[in-house]
């Protein structure tokens, strides 16, 4: 089974130039997802993970899938004035503009051992931006992990440092 097979491509969104990647049809066809979390969860051979943090919106659903898996605890990274108590924030350009992201400031104690799941690599900014927060807190990243990495962006570059996971690489 290709799990690409469930991935559609939407030209235009959100805003003209953007080729979208769409996951709904992967998160609707049960085989094709556990077949995505299982290669997610092998990319890891065995590390320890406490927990597992996911990126707003669309890394929520691999993220809290691969905590389950794995045992850990699931933090969601949101975007700003969304999580209730103290935050810190890490701002990030995307290829279509900046955002932030925030964290609970008691998410993450020192030694924890984090995965960090999206859902995309793209031009880097997210992930950069998630890396930032986790050790800003005290965390050791373990692994970045994707759903698809867009390869001719290359935002693999602005986490280089650290091991770096995509189901799929187009």
């Amino acid at each position: 089974m290709k799990i690409e097979n469930y991935i559609r491509d939407i030209q235009g969104f959100p805003k003209e130039g953007i080729l979208f990647k769409d996951i709904t049809p992967l998160l609707n066809e049960p085989i094709a997802r556990q077949e995505c979390l299982k290669i997610l969860i092998d990319s890891l051979k065995g590390q320890k993970i406490d927990k597992v943090v996911g990126a707003e919106s669309r890394g929520f659903f691999f993220g809290m899938l691969l905590a389950h898996e794995l045992n850990a605890g699931f933090i969601p990274v949101r975007k700003p004035k969304k999580l209730p108590f103290t935050t810190i924030s890490a701002s990030y350009d995307l290829e279509y503009g900046t955002d932030s992201l925030e964290i609970h400031t008691d998410a993450i104690k020192k030694g924890d051992k984090v995965l960090i799941h999206d859902d995309v690599l793209a031009t880097g900014g997210t992930a950069k931006a998630l890396g930032d927060l986790v050790t800003a807190l005290g965390g050791e990243i373990v692994q970045f992990n994707f759903l698809m990495e867009l390869s001719s962006l290359n935002g693999r570059e602005k986490i280089k440092d650290n091991p770096i996971f995509a189901a799929i690489t187009y």
